[in-house]
């Protein structure tokens, strides 16, 4: 579905069913250079039962317009506008990766328009490698192929899709591959300055599920820890055999995990 924020068009996917405001709502936030498409078996799921989804593209990401936005702090508030739009007085987030920043950042900004959060593959410092943020400021293939490379778990380099016939890295590296020119530099370079995520985790009221992969080699478990213990209602878990694409590499465990977080 689209809706007008700020004057440009935001699409959102639903999970499949008409978006219904009386019902609870989980927004879910994609990571750098991707897009809702990432969601689709979570949010397929959750809309099936019991919940409103809406699926996020951040602007000038896939189906929506606008301008990329250059900061975490400039995405949340656009995800706060986007409730807006929609009427939804609050939300369980779901966030992954620099999706997780972002909504780690609404609910430190924006505590009463969020009832749970969820932050997949998230660390207290999302550093980005120099190599990585030089190819994909050049626009280079080396850009997208780095992510998928290193955001797999060992599964995932080898084809070990729950579905049989999904080839996890194909998919990931079209994805990044097909996204706006400069999106991936764009978000690569505001993980990168971001620094903010410990005190915004002391803000956070609502419970919150970390989502690890025990494989992560971009944001690894232990990087996380620092952000748990300073959310005061925050329990964590860890999938065994996962990498940072968890939703793809563990689509079911995520769902199972996210149950009770949204």
């Amino acid at each position: 579905m689209e809706v007008a924020v700020d004057g440009q068009r935001a699409f959102a996917a639903t999970g499949g069913r008409s978006f219904d405001p009386t019902r609870p709502t989980a927004l879910f936030i994609h990571g750098a250079g991707m897009d809702h498409t990432v969601w689709a078996l979570q949010t397929r799921y959750f809309a099936h039962h019991g919940r409103s989804v809406l699926a996020v593209d951040l602007p000038g990401h896939g189906r929506s317009g606008g301008e990329l936005l250059r900061s975490i702090g400039s995405m949340a508030a656009w995800v706060v506008r986007v409730l807006d739009a929609m009427g939804v007085q609050s939300a369980a987030l779901v966030g992954h990766s620099m999706g997780a920043l972002i909504a780690l950042e609404v609910a430190a900004t924006a505590s009463a328009r969020v009832r749970g959060l969820a932050l997949l593959g998230i660390a207290e410092r999302m550093a980005v490698h120099p190599d990585l943020q030089a190819a994909a400021d050049d626009n280079r293939r080396l850009g997208p192929e780095l992510v998928s490379a290193w955001g797999h778990g060992q599964s995932g380099h080898i084809g070990g899709n729950p579905a049989p016939g999904l080839w996890m890295m194909g998919g990931s590296l079209q994805l990044l591959e097909h996204a706006p020119a400069g999106a991936l530099a764009a978000d690569l370079a505001a993980c990168n300055a971001y620094d903010g995520a410990l005190a915004a985790a002391a803000r956070v009221v609502c419970p919150t599920l970390l989502l690890l992969g025990a494989t992560d080699r971009m944001t690894p478990v232990a990087k996380a820890r620092p952000l748990a213990a300073a959310i005061k209602q925050s329990r964590t878990v860890v999938l065994p055999a996962a990498g940072h694409m968890l939703m793809s590499e563990r689509p079911d465990a995520v769902i199972d995990a996210l149950r009770e977080a949204i």
